[in-house]
């Protein structure tokens, strides 16, 4: 049986399974965007504008469509789903109508002569993506570099290739050339052959820790350029004058965001110890009145983990906590039910010799710690291997600010979960990765910013 398959994790039914590509297969794919670069890096900027605005005018067309989907091959709400189908039209019309402006030369200052940086795509690009977020994952690593000029081969996740088999049809009715955009059905063990081939200019991984040391090895050994974006263990620090109940709903909101399988969703809550009881009982009162069930339904509050292994996976991460002596606030159990479905949950008590403490739990499960000031808050926060996002949640924004400064993370939002837009950058520091996705500096990762110099021969230097 193929690895490659949509098993609806609402139902675990098998929905579609597809064969992996031979290597035949592979290296014409290969082939296909080397060509397709060579023509393709020569285009116009608004005949590459062009295709975006078409894919993202698609996108929107079908967005409940595509939505639907979201929710049969991974579990997600279908207004989330929706709603990040709208996220990724807005991500490649931002490129399509920014692109020429960023890409264009950038002069350079010299007293002699004259200097500018010509930005220029390198070729074919390998993007590895996971499934948590099957067209969002996608858009932010293919719209920025196909208006660069570059072309884009993609390896998404094995568990929704009905995501991956669309996305190339979409860009193929918003008329690319053959080669521009190509989906790769291949197993994770195939990724490393991919990377090694010459025609792999560059590579970007989505995805866990070890996937990532293994795969910037890899790029590494044959000198690509590759970016990483990996797993986060996201603070909420609360101020001393925040608004608890805006800072609960705000908390709570974020962690059962697409079931709490998300990078940046609120992990652990730093809770001043005056208050931190108040928030707990808030929180517990929200996670208890969550309504847990089909991701189709629109009065569903927490849909099922991705897949089977997923549920298991933080089901025994909870376990694993509450035997080390965490206190189980609420939730903790699997449903009675077919399918990936757990109960929202929160964890206190956690300390440093626990797993929990250092692990990314990737479900709906709320970790709070109680601590005695800001300062300490800010150790607490720091004392992590991650550095993705990051909440700082107070009245005094100006403070707040200040806290935000002090955290090592490649994003910190104030009074908002970590979130997503196309003109904001998107990526981390320590063990979240490398590079930066969505903005402006998306766009330069895989270009090659080269010196043209215009002077004399006598001239100095």
């Amino acid at each position: 049986m193929s690895s490659i398959k949509t098993v609806n994790p609402a139902t675990n039914k098998v929905e579609k399974e597809y064969e992996e590509m031979t290597g035949q297969q592979i290296d014409t794919i290969l082939s296909n965007a080397d060509k397709a670069f060579k023509t393709w890096r020569k285009t116009s900027f608004a005949v590459r504008a062009e295709l975006l605005h078409n894919v993202a005018t698609i996108l929107r067309k079908r967005k409940e469509e595509l939505g639907k989907l979201c929710s049969i091959e991974m579990g997600k709400l279908l207004g989330e789903g929706i709603g990040e189908v709208e996220l990724s039209a807005d991500i490649f019309d931002y490129y399509a109508t920014n692109g020429a402006r960023f890409l264009a030369d950038s002069p350079l200052d010299t007293p002699n002569g004259k200097a500018f940086l010509s930005y220029e795509p390198i070729g074919v690009l390998l993007s590895v993506q996971p499934w948590n977020f099957p067209f969002y994952q996608i858009t932010r690593s293919a719209a920025p570099n196909i208006m660069a000029g570059n072309t884009v081969v993609l390896k998404h996740a094995s568990n929704v290739p009905q995501a991956a088999e669309i996305m190339e049809k979409i860009f193929a009715e918003a008329g690319a050339p053959k080669g521009v955009y190509t989906n790769l059905f291949v197993p994770g063990s195939k990724v490393s052959e991919v990377v090694a081939d010459p025609r792999i200019k560059g590579a970007s991984l989505t995805g866990s820790e070890p996937a990532g040391a293994s795969f910037a090895s890899m790029a590494g050994k044959y000198l690509k350029k590759s970016t990483l974006e990996l797993g986060g263990s996201d603070v909420f620090i609360v101020m001393p004058d925040a608004d608890i109940d805006k800072a609960v709903k705000t908390a709570t909101a974020g962690r059962l965001w697409n079931a709490g399988q998300v990078c940046v969703s609120p992990k652990r809550i730093i809770v001043q110890a005056s208050v931190v009881d108040q928030f707990i009982e808030k929180a517990k009162s929200i996670f208890e009145s969550a309504v847990v069930g089909d991701p189709l339904d629109p009065k569903t509050d927490l849909a099922p983990l991705s897949s089977e292994k997923a549920v298991e996976d933080v089901m025994k991460q909870v376990e694993t906590a509450v035997k080390q002596g965490a206190k189980l606030v609420t939730g903790g159990k699997r449903l009675n039910r077919p399918g990936a479905f757990m109960e929202a949950t929160i964890l206190t008590g956690i300390t440093k010799d626990m797993n929990a403490y250092s692990e990314e739990i990737f479900g709906p499960v709320l970790v709070v710690y109680s601590v005695k000031d800001v300062d300490e808050a800010v150790e607490l926060a720091n004392d992590t291997t991650f550095g993705l996002g990051g909440t700082v949640f107070g009245t005094d924004t100006d403070k707040a600010v200040e806290v935000a400064r002090r955290i090592d993370t490649g994003m910190v939002y104030i009074n908002h979960v970590t979130g997503i837009a196309p003109e904001l950058p998107f990526g981390g520091t320590k063990n979240s990765g490398y590079g930066r996705e969505q903005s402006p500096a998306g766009i330069y990762e895989f270009v090659n910013a080269k010196l043209i110099r215009v002077t004399t021969p006598d001239a100095a230097y």
